[in-house]
């Protein structure tokens, strides 16, 4: 019924205009995976894993800044930035967040699928007018959705980020445009341009 539901929506917004757009938010980043080995966003980067997100966030304690990786299965980690990292000068997204994975319904390109997603809401973002200091996360679960935890609009990171309960002139998740993984022990990129 939920798929059948999912079919309906999406195929009712594409017919509505509710488009998913390129994000043009800045984001910036490369991290070799096969030097961290970190189990958690390994299992996002793995084409056989298809509906395995990972959310890649930033935090800091005592001036040493450190990533954390959180998959829509509950795994969750850490890993120190090394020196390396530190010298890219490394940018997640519009508030240092991004949402990356192997789709199961949109896979064409040369990526087999692979998506990276901001991890703000774009419609909140745009509405509060605010790409100063947003704060409108969304939250995965473990069927592939995305909700924003300030207006609860759904996004299919399934399926390019495609809102499933938009209004008229919403737009669906902002999706980075060149984003690929080269396997779980391999090298993640995500680009805005």
């Amino acid at each position: 019924m939920k798929k059948l539901f999912l079919l309906t929506s999406t195929i009712f917004l594409l017919s509505c205009g509710a488009e998913q757009e390129y994000s043009s938010w800045p984001c910036r980043f490369i991290y070799d995976n096969s030097i961290h080995l970190d189990a958690t966003l390994s299992t996002a980067m793995n084409y056989s894993s298809r509906g395995v997100f990972c959310k890649i966030t930033t935090s800091s304690t005592g001036g040493v800044k450190y990533y954390n990786f959180v998959n829509n299965d509950g795994l969750s980690s850490q890993q120190r930035e090394t020196a390396l990292e530190k010298e890219g000068h490394y940018r997640l997204g519009l508030n240092e967040g991004i949402i990356v994975g192997f789709q199961t319904l949109n896979t064409e390109g040369g990526n087999g699928g692979f998506a990276a997603y901001d991890l703000q809401c774009p419609n909140c973002v745009r509405k509060e007018n605010n790409t100063a200091n947003p704060n409108y996360p969304v939250k995965m679960d473990s069927k592939g959705l995305a909700t924003c935890t300030k207006c609860g609009k759904q996004y299919d990171l399934n399926n390019g980020g495609l809102i499933l309960n938009g209004e008229k002139g919403d737009v669906g998740l902002e999706r980075y445009r060149r984003a690929s993984a080269t396997g779980p022990q391999g090298t993640l990129s995500v680009f805005s341009e």
